[in-house]
C-alpha cells in the first residue's frame, strides 16, 4: 500500500532551520523528521512512499539519491572509480519524490501524485511531513477498512505548550512539563483515504485538504476519526524541534517503536 507525504510547505514559523532547508530535513536525533516518519510506517510494514515535494524539493531528492552515502560508511578507490559501502542499511523502501509545486496547497499536493497510486490500489495512506507519533498503524488502517467510508484521519489529543502547576495553597506539589491535554481531539494527520477522494481534488494550486475537502466529506457522513489516545507531536516551532530533541536525548522519544 501506498503512503502519501506530504513535504512541501515552507514552514515559515521554523523560519531558523527552513531559511536553509525544507522542513521535513529538519533534524530529530541527528536524524530528518522525514526519516522518523518514514520508519514509523516501516515499523508496520509499510514501505512504499510517495513524497509529494515543493519548497527546496531538490534537497530532499538529493538527501535520498545519497542516502547510503548519509547513512553508512563507505570506502571510496579513486584509481577504478569504485564505493564500497560497509553497512547494511536495513531500509527495504521504495521512494518516489514527485515536484508537486513550490506555492500548491495539499489538496493539489495530492491530485498530482495520482498518477503514481494505481487504479486496482482501493486504499492508501497520507500523513504531513512534520508530526511524529505512536499511533498503531495497522489498527488504523483495519478501522478505516471496517468502516467503509471514504476518509479516515487520527484525531489526537496535542501535549500542552507550557508546563502545568498542581498547588496545595502556595506551594507546588506537582509540576508536569508538557502534560498530554484533556480537551477536544484535533486533525493529527495520519489518514487513509480510499483512492475515490481523488475526485474531490483539482489539479490547482489553490486546493486544499482540509479546508473544503474534508469539511465536504464531513458533511456527507464519509469522514471518520481513528482516536489515537496517546504520543503526537507536531514540529511547528523552533521550540517544538529542541522538545522533540530533548525527549530523544532522554530516551523517551515514544514514537520510535523500533527500537524497542
Amino acid at each position: 500500500m501506498k503512503v502519501v507525504i506530504l513535504a512541501g510547505g515552507m514552514g515559515t514559523r521554523l523560519k531558523e532551520e527552513t531559511e536553509f532547508k525544507p522542513k521535513p530535513l529538519v533534524n530529530v536525533g541527528g536524524r530528518p523528521i522525514l526519516w522518523h516518519i518514514m520508519k514509523i510506517y516501516a515499523y508496520y510494514g509499510f514501505n512504499d512512499f510517495i513524497i509529494a515535494l515543493g519548497y527546496k524539493g531538490w534537497m530532499i531528492k538529493e538527501y535520498f539519491y545519497n542516502y547510503a552515502v548519509y547513512n553508512t560508511d563507505f570506502t571510496i578507490e579513486f584509481g577504478n572509480n569504485t564505493i564500497t559501502f560497509h553497512n547494511n542499511l536495513n531500509d527495504n523502501w521504495k521512494v518516489t519524490l514527485v515536484d508537486t509545486g513550490e506555492h500548491a496547497l495539499k489538496g493539489a499536493r495530492l491530485k498530482r501524485i495520482e498518477k503514481f497510486i494505481p487504479q486496482d490500489d482501493e486504499n492508501f495512506m497520507v500523513t504531513y511531513g512534520d508530526g511524529v507519533s505512536n499511533v498503531n498503524i495497522k489498527e488504523l488502517l483495519n478501522f478505516h477498512i471496517k468502516h467503509g467510508k471514504i476518509a479516515t484521519l487520527t484525531g489526537v489529543k496535542p501535549i500542552a505548550r507550557f508546563g502545568e502547576l498542581e498547588i496545595d495553597g502556595e506551594k507546588i506539589v506537582n509540576f508536569s512539563e508538557k502534560p498530554q491535554t484533556s480537551g477536544n481531539y484535533i486533525n493529527g494527520g495520519f489518514f487513509v483515504f480510499k483512492r475515490k477522494i481523488l475526485e474531490y481534488l483539482y489539479d490547482r494550486d489553490d486546493c486544499d485538504l482540509e479546508y473544503g475537502t474534508l469539511e465536504r466529506l464531513a458533511s456527507e457522513g464519509e469522514l471518520m476519526v481513528y482516536k489515537h489516545e496517546d504520543f503526537w507531536y507536531c514540529v511547528d516551532t523552533l521550540r517544538d524541534l529542541e522538545y522533540l530533541n530533548k525527549l530523544y536525548e532522554r530516551k523517551e522519544a515514544k514514537w520510535m517503536m523500533w527500537e524497542k
